[in-house]
């Protein structure tokens, strides 16, 4: 963003849900001129702008799948957080051409009206459901990554993007539902024991998209990476912390679900750059005619491993406890 953050206009899609609530403190913070918040529920938009009271938030009711009003909303904008998206796997399973309209097409109507109205910078956000994809949703944010790198490659908006795995307590995830059971003394439903997933928390992954933003090339995704833990390890963190005893209810792997998640392909680590903290995807920019890039001699293969919640660094009960203790949701749980 630049050095001026007042003088910055900025729009997120899907403004009203968890990350767009998290994005929007931390704009205010950095003091952007105005933030537009672009979503379909005006309920939820309504709700926003009361909570808030703050002159520098803008809201446009539209939908991402219909190009008019996304290109109506992004006129005089600077930067472009696209967050709207279907997330729910078995929903995506059950009416895929939902995820196609909202997930694919959506998304290609933000990032060519990022380009029709000079838009200097457009952030989309992916998930590890995207990697080796078998379900609806996973498909459908794998072609959004897809077409954005196809995109990038044109003049107009920078367009990078994002990869992240479940971000804790946000809506619809698994810690809320546990806890709602927990406080309930219902039987804590879960899919396996031995499922695993990324943790990060709704500030990692404002930190990612950010760190993104500020140092993407073209096509680039970033990817952070994350501990995981086993879903059974986790039910028992959450019983633990509130001193509580349920029984657990295996359900079931659910529609489209896996055993464990990828955020970064084998094929992408073979030519990943590696910082501190994240991973950084580069777009693979040659063109078509593939006889440019022959070269004679031995081809070198480097050996590599895709990055997976199976793993990476595997959280225990305690490590789970520490890291549940911070989040907003526990810490309101437990004063009551």
């Amino acid at each position: 963003m630049d050095s001026n953050y007042s003088n910055s206009v900025v729009l997120i899609t899907g403004g009203t849900g968890s990350f767009g609530g998290a994005l929007t403190n931390h704009l205010l913070k950095m003091g952007a001129a105005e933030i537009r918040i672009f979503s379909r529920d005006e309920k939820k938009q309504e709700d926003m702008r009361i909570a808030y009271g703050n002159n520098a938030l803008k809201f446009y009711v539209g939908d991402v799948r219909e190009f008019q009003s996304i290109n109506d909303a992004i006129r005089g904008v600077d930067y472009v957080f696209h967050a709207a998206a279907l997330k729910q796997v078995p929903s995506c399973e059950f009416y895929p051409m939902q995820a196609v309209n909202t997930n694919i097409i959506g998304a290609d109507n933000v990032m060519r009206a990022s380009s029709n109205n000079n838009v200097k910078r457009c952030v989309v956000l992916s998930t590890d459901k995207a990697v080796y994809p078998i379900n609806a949703m996973g498909i459908s944010k794998s072609m959004m990554e897809k077409l954005m790198i196809a995109r990038s490659r044109e003049a107009g908006a920078l367009l990078c993007g994002t990869r992240y795995g479940n971000v804790m307590a946000s809506r619809g995830s698994v810690i809320p539902l546990f806890l709602k059971q927990i406080l309930e003394k219902r039987p804590i439903t879960l899919t396996d024991p031995n499922m695993t997933r990324f943790l990060m928390s709704l500030e990692d992954s404002v930190e990612l998209v950010m760190h993104c933003f500020e140092s993407s090339t073209p096509g680039d995704i970033y990817v952070q990476k994350s501990p995981a833990a086993t879903m059974g390890d986790l039910a028992i963190a959450m019983m633990e912390i509130f001193s509580c005893n349920v029984p657990i209810q295996l359900i079931g792997t659910r529609h489209g679900e896996k055993l464990y998640e990828t955020l970064v392909s084998r094929e992408e680590m073979s030519r990943v750059v590696e910082e501190p903290s994240y991973f950084r995807i580069p777009s693979d920019n040659r063109d078509l005619n593939y006889g440019k890039y022959f070269v004679d001699g031995n081809i070198t293969v480097n050996e590599t491993q895709d990055y997976t919640s199976h793993n990476t660094k595997r959280l225990n009960v305690k490590e789970i406890k520490e890291i549940l203790f911070k989040l907003d949701l526990i810490k309101g749980a437990l004063l009551g």
